[in-house]
C-alpha cells in the first residue's frame, strides 16, 4: 500500500513538472531535445539558449500559449534598439522559430513560427587575402616567435587554417590520434554534427609533422598553450583568432584579418584555379550551396579585372 502511494506520489511529481506550460519549463526541454535527440554541437545549444532566454528576460516567463506577434516585434525593435546588427536578430529569430516548432511538433500550442518574419538584409561583403599576403602571414612565426616550440606550432595552425579551409571550433577541437602523417586527409565534425573530409596540402602536412614530432606534451589536443597558467590544455578560439590577427598586424596588413578570413582566402583560391563550386561546397562544409556562392561573386570582381586586359593596348 506504501508502495503504492509513493508510486502515485512520484507520477503526479512528474506529470506536475511536465505540464509547467512557462516558457523557462518549455526552455529547458528543448534542450534536452538539442543535446540528447539532434546531438547539437555545445556552442549551439548556448546560442540557442542565449537568444531564447534574453526574449524570456524581455517579454517575462509567460505561458507558451499566450505569446503573440506583438511579442516577437517589440523583441526585434528591442534588440535593435541595444545596437544589435539586423543579421544578430534574425539569429534571435531563427532561434526562437525552431523552439516554436519544437513545441508544435510537442502538440503543445504556440505562436505558429511561419509568423515570425527574418528581416532582409543586405549581402555580407567576403575579405581575403592575396596569394602573397596569406604566404607573408605563413611564414611570420618564423620572423616574429623566438620560441621554437611555438615557432612550429604557429606555422602549422596557420597552414592548416588556410590549407584545409577549417572552421575555427574544427580547429581547436582536433586530436593528435586523428591526424595521420601518412595519409592526406582527416575527418572533423562541423556544423550540425555533419562529418566530412578534410584534405591536407604538401605545406600543412609537412609543418604538421615538424610540430608533432617536436612536441613532448601528452595532451590528446593537437594545438596546446605552450606557456603560463593555461599551458598544456587546448587553445581557446580567442586565442587562435589573437594569433591570426597578431601576425597579419606585424607583416604589414592594415585590414582585419581573422582565422575566417584565411577560409574565406581558401574558397577564393580553389575558385580562382578553376574548382567547380559544389567541390567548394563540400570542402567548406556548407549544407547550402548559396551559402558558397557568395565566393562566386568575390570571383567575379577578379575576372572582371582579367577581362579589362582586353582593353589594354599592346605594346
Amino acid at each position: 500500500m506504501t508502495k503504492n502511494k509513493k508510486a502515485t506520489s512520484s507520477a503526479e511529481k512528474y506529470n506536475h513538472a511536465q505540464y509547467h506550460n512557462n516558457l523557462s519549463s518549455h526552455l529547458e526541454r528543448f534542450v534536452n531535445y538539442l543535446q540528447y535527440t539532434k546531438n547539437a554541437s555545445e556552442r549551439t545549444i548556448e546560442n540557442y539558449t542565449l537568444r531564447i532566454n534574453r526574449f524570456i528576460e524581455y517579454i517575462g516567463d509567460i505561458e507558451v500559449d499566450k505569446i503573440k506577434m506583438i511579442h516577437i516585434q517589440d523583441f526585434r525593435t528591442h534588440l535593435i534598439k541595444q545596437g544589435l546588427s539586423q543579421k544578430t536578430v534574425n539569429y534571435h529569430a531563427v532561434g526562437l522559430r525552431s523552439f516554436f516548432k519544437f513545441l508544435l511538433r510537442n502538440d503543445i500550442e504556440t505562436l505558429s513560427p511561419e509568423k515570425v518574419d527574418l528581416a532582409k538584409i543586405a549581402p555580407r561583403k567576403i575579405s581575403y587575402l592575396t596569394e602573397d599576403q596569406v604566404h607573408q602571414i605563413l611564414e611570420a612565426p618564423a620572423i616574429f616567435e623566438k620560441n621554437p616550440l611555438k615557432i612550429l606550432r604557429d606555422k602549422a595552425i596557420l597552414a592548416t587554417l588556410y590549407g584545409t579551409g577549417l572552421r575555427v571550433s574544427e580547429l581547436i577541437s582536433l586530436r593528435i590520434s586523428e591526424i595521420k602523417l601518412s595519409e592526406d586527409q582527416f575527418s572533423v565534425i562541423g556544423k550540425g554534427s555533419k562529418l566530412r573530409s578534410v584534405f591536407l596540402t604538401q605545406d600543412a602536412k609537412n609543418k604538421l609533422k615538424e610540430y608533432i614530432t617536436s612536441r613532448s606534451n601528452p595532451s590528446e589536443y593537437l594545438f596546446i598553450s605552450l606557456s603560463g597558467n593555461s599551458y598544456g590544455k587546448p587553445l581557446s578560439r580567442n586565442s587562435i583568432e589573437q594569433l591570426v590577427k597578431k601576425y597579419a598586424s606585424m607583416v604589414g596588413i592594415d585590414e582585419k584579418v581573422t582565422p575566417h578570413t584565411l577560409r574565406h582566402s581558401f574558397a577564393t583560391s580553389l575558385l580562382r584555379r578553376g574548382a567547380d563550386i559544389r567541390s567548394v561546397q563540400a570542402l567548406l562544409g556548407h549544407s547550402s550551396i548559396q551559402t558558397t556562392q557568395i565566393y562566386t561573386h568575390v570571383d567575379d570582381k577578379y575576372l572582371q579585372k582579367v577581362h579589362n586586359l582586353l582593353e589594354q593596348n599592346d605594346e
